[in-house]
This record gives C-alpha cells, sequence and structure tokens, in this order.
C-alpha cells in the first residue's frame, strides 16, 4: 500500500506543477514601500512640470 500511495503523490505532484504553468494569479504584483515612495514622488514632480508648462503656455 505504501508503495501505491507514494507513486500517486509523486505523479499528483508533477501534475500540480504542469497546471500551474497554466494558471495565473489574479493578485497584483507587490511592490515595496519604498518602490511606493518612489513612484509617488515622481508622480508630483510630473505634476508640478505639467502645471509649470500649463501656466508659461498661458502667458505666451
Amino acid at each position: 500500500m505504501n508503495r501505491k500511495k507514494k507513486i500517486n503523490s509523486i505523479l499528483k505532484k508533477k501534475a500540480k506543477k504542469a497546471n500551474e504553468k497554466f494558471l495565473s494569479s489574479n493578485k497584483p504584483k507587490y511592490v515595496s514601500k519604498a518602490e511606493r515612495a518612489r513612484l509617488e514622488l515622481e508622480a508630483q514632480v510630473k505634476m508640478k512640470e505639467q502645471s509649470s508648462e500649463l501656466s508659461t503656455g498661458e502667458d505666451s
């Protein structure tokens, strides 16, 4: 019985690994706290640049 159980468990593991390749997760990719802070800072800089371009564009 043990031999049969072991063979079945090995086959199940192989099948599970093969199926993992085709499954995709709906979970978003993890972004670290430092990375989120850096992205937020870049977004703020872009907003300031865009607002300064708009204000200089209106004067012309």
